[in-house]
């Protein structure tokens, strides 16, 4: 015999009636089986909601229980026909009017006891198994309706009865007989030794399915639901967890006590005790394989079976010095917590024994608080306890699996992939079996563990990085393209997803959890983004708090540069061309470095110096392989090396800067450039990856301008006063350097503990040279390098070079 279980949306209207008498069916063509349904999808709900409307001497009651009687009438309109149409209607109507007169009393002493409450919420699974074995009968099926008051006795708990299994087993067995009859079972409910309505708890109708089949010894017990099984995590939260194929008896415990909705932690108990194996199938998707629980695990590879949580609770810390080596401690405190009946989650302690943490429901974390003040108040008086604290709004995350004992390096990439993440762990519990590594988080944290958890343990070969891109200017939108052309290949060949989750420019901003369509980005900016707004933002960056985010600033504003250190302090990695935060105050610079080494998030600024040129990791190699830096000497600006190898005695300083404008070498106000500034700031980043505890006006710098040209005031007067006074200058510059045959360039130097920018006549033998057009080149001479410096050299300006190295420090976060 088999003992198949449908939940409520499996039962929910006619259509999902429907597919699931198929299912029976199907069934019956080979095996004998039992059925036992739960209340149709929302009804328990509703006979709750209409106790306690009444309870209130609400009289909005009635309309609730005319709602449950409408749902019913209409599944029997739809299903059933003739006189089992009529009997059924007769006996819907029959239950509400009894539903009616208790509610009614409720109405008029205005209260609701457990006992009401039980008898309130048994009407739905009498309602349900009723009509649902009517439909069998309307399909020439053999079936018949059977009220599990009539077989399962309990004790007197109500709202959580514990079944007499001797008493019910012999129940059951009698009941169901040789099984030529299908038996459609109300889970859920059953009935005291007096004969009172009782239900088992909520999700009490896998438990009675469970225990019919222990009953019975049943072949196997199939609980059917709408998912394609136990996962790997709740979808709801992890877009990638997916169903498993088989998980032993005691990870399907775990799992379900930890949060897996799927399947009711009670439900295995019976099955266990006589070796039945479980099944979660899927009525909407009946060839899907399911989730096979049984005594073995057949997948011995798996070192974690599946990740869960359990999303509210409270931790209860104990603590003194006067708990160290006395005896009893212990027994107390879980003695006076079990006076109030109230559920321990997790248990804890050091070592040291200075301390007991537990954690249990926040509903009952006050009530549990009191209980411990009373029983250790002698101890608190003395302070031989010093506390009894309660923190609130945490979460408990679990890894589940039994293979977990047999396979080094668990407990290592659990808290790696956590603490990665910015995510602190306030407490720690794993028991000697090993089944499961438990740990609590701030809730505000819990999806966001729950993610980087099944990232480490399920897609170990997969990196998912979530982009929040701020600045589409040409470095910025290149950066898309470039993201978008290779989307696919990154996931093919490397297994990294980069999402694009969040954009945000000057027009508005657009985000999508689950990433955008970057195709078309600009399109969704203009029919769906919000008006810019920085703050917003960047909060809700925050707030989503995703695993593996980055925040990647393609401007150079120092408004968004503001918010490194918000960003870095909630885990989120940085990676910017964007010079200004790296050349600001030290103090700030000192102090943003800090934070990203504290909370794990990487801060990657490649592009600050040489576009996509491997200047700043070239340098930090050398230093962390403990080379010594003696000099460095750099051409540094594109369009400041286009304008000085482009000046001779035939193109004059005024025209050469102005061609260099024209072709988008310089910025539209080309004194930016020529104020040798940005090439301060880059020596400067430089010197500060030293070492050198710089800020920008210890950098000794020369202006390429004349002092009139630095005093305009816009383009038009620049113009003038470069062909009135600079030309003069550059025409005498440039033809003594010429005579002595030596160019002209603008150089960055860092040697002896100092920095400077000049404007440096070199001869041939300088490897500077014969380097025209926008190109950069930096010399490090160091311990190693002596003689012959090590030189990088290449392309140091342009949106494509740039976004490719914005690119590739996207990509090296995955490293890490």
């Amino acid at each position: 015999m088999k003992i198949l279980k449908f939940g409520g949306t499996s039962v929910q209207n006619a259509v999902n009636i429907s597919k699931t008498i198929s299912i029976i069916s199907e069934k019956l063509q080979d095996d004998t089986i039992a059925v036992v349904v739960s209340a149709f999808g929302g009804i328990t709900n509703k006979l709750i909601e209409a106790g306690n409307l009444a309870a209130e001497s609400n009289i909005s009651y009635k309309e609730t229980i005319t709602e449950i009687s409408t749902i019913h009438q209409n599944v029997i309109q739809t299903l059933l026909s003739g006189e089992r149409k009529s009997k059924s209607l007769e006996y819907v109507d029959d239950l509400i009017k009894n539903l009616h007169n208790i509610l009614h009393g409720l109405y008029l002493i205005r209260e609701l006891s457990p006992r009401s409450l039980d008898l309130i919420s048994s009407y739905g699974e009498r309602l349900s198994a009723f009509i649902i074995a009517q439909a069998l009968q309307e399909k020439q099926i053999k079936a018949d309706y059977l009220d599990a008051q009539e077989v399962i006795k309990t004790d007197k708990t109500f709202g959580a009865a514990k079944i007499n299994f001797d008493v019910t087993q012999k129940n059951i067995r009698k009941a169901i007989g040789d099984g030529s009859t299908t038996y459609i079972v109300t889970g859920f409910i059953a009935s005291t030794a007096d004969n009172e309505t009782i239900t088992l708890g909520r999700g009490g109708s896998d438990y009675s399915a469970a225990v019919f089949a222990q009953a019975l010894k049943a072949e196997i017990l199939e609980i059917w639901t709408d998912v394609d099984g136990m996962m790997t995590a709740d979808p709801r939260k992890v877009k990638k967890a997916y169903p498993l194929a088989q998980v032993t008896y005691a990870e399907a415990m775990e799992l379900s006590h930890f949060g897996a909705k799927v399947l009711e932690p009670r439900t295995v108990i019976p099955a266990m005790a006589e070796n039945i194996p479980v099944i979660i199938k899927n009525t909407f998707n009946p060839t899907a394989p399911g989730t096979y629980i049984s005594n073995t695990n057949q997948n011995p590879e798996h070192r974690v079976q599946g990740i869960s949580s359990i999303d509210d609770v409270s931790l209860i810390t104990v603590q003194g010095s006067g708990m160290i080596g006395e005896a009893g401690i212990s027994m107390r405190l879980f003695k006076a917590i079990a006076k109030g009946n109230i559920n321990v989650i997790l248990i804890t302690q050091g070592s040291s024994e200075h301390s007991i943490t537990f954690a249990v429901s926040p509903q009952e974390a006050h009530n549990a608080k009191k209980l411990l003040e009373d029983e250790f108040e002698g101890e608190l008086e003395t302070k031989l306890i010093e506390t009894i604290r309660i923190k609130d709004n945490l979460s408990v995350i679990a890894a589940v699996g039994e293979n977990m004992k047999n396979i080094p390096g668990v407990s290592g990439r659990f808290f790696n992939a956590l603490g990665l993440n910015g995510i602190n762990v306030h407490a720690i519990a794993q028991g000697a079996s090993e089944l499961n590594i438990s740990v609590v988080v701030c809730n505000t944290n819990t999806n966001k563990a729950l993610n980087a958890l099944h990232e480490a343990f399920f897609l170990s070969n997969d990196q998912t990085l979530n982009v929040f891109i701020v600045g589409t200017g040409v470095i910025g939108n290149e950066l898309i393209n470039q993201i978008a052309a290779q989307h696919t290949t990154l996931i093919a060949k490397s297994n990294i997803d980069v999402k694009v989750i969040g954009i945000s420019n000057i027009d508005g901003y657009i985000i999508d959890e689950d990433g955008l369509d970057i195709s078309n980005w600009s399109e969704i900016m203009t029919t769906q983004g919000a008006k810019p707004d920085l703050d917003i933002f960047v909060n809700t960056i925050k707030e989503l708090n995703l695993r593996n985010s980055v925040f990647v600033d393609n401007t150079g504003s120092y408004d968004v540069a503001s918010k490194y250190e918000e960003l870095l302090e909630k885990s989120v990695s940085i990676v910017t061309p964007n010079k200004i935060a790296n050349a600001s105050d030290y103090k700030r610079y000192e102090n943003i470095h800090k934070i990203a080494a504290e909370t794990g998030a990487r801060f990657y600024y490649e592009t600050n110096v040489g576009a996509g040129l491997p200047v700043i990791n070239t340098l930090k190699d050398l230093i962390k392989s403990g080379d010594e830096i003696l000099k460095i000497e750099a051409i540094l600006s594109g369009s400041l090396n286009y304008i000085f190898s482009n000046c001779n005695e035939s193109h004059d300083f005024a025209s050469v800067v102005k061609e260099a404008r024209d072709k988008g070498f310089t910025e539209p106000d080309p004194k930016l450039d020529l104020s040798g500034l940005d090439v301060a700031r880059k020596i400067l980043i430089l010197s500060r990856e030293i070492g050198c505890e710089f800020n920008l006006d210890d950098i000794q710098i020369e202006n390429c301008l004349s002092p009139e040209s630095q005093k305009t005031k816009t383009v038009d007067e620049l113009w003038e006063t470069l062909e009135k006074f600079d030309n003069s200058v550059y025409e005498k510059k440039i033809k003594e350097a010429s005579s002595n045959n030596k160019r002209l360039k603008y150089i960055a130097t860092y040697e002896n503990g100092k920095a400077k920018t000049e404007i440096k006549a070199i001869d041939p033998t300088h490897p500077f040279y014969n380097i025209t057009g926008s190109d950069n080149i930096i010399s490090f001479t160091t311990a190693r390098y002596r003689t012959q410096p090590l030189i990088v050299i290449g392309p140091g300006a342009g949106a494509e070079v740039t976004a490719a190295g914005v690119f590739a420090d996207i990509i090296r976060i995955v490293n890490f």
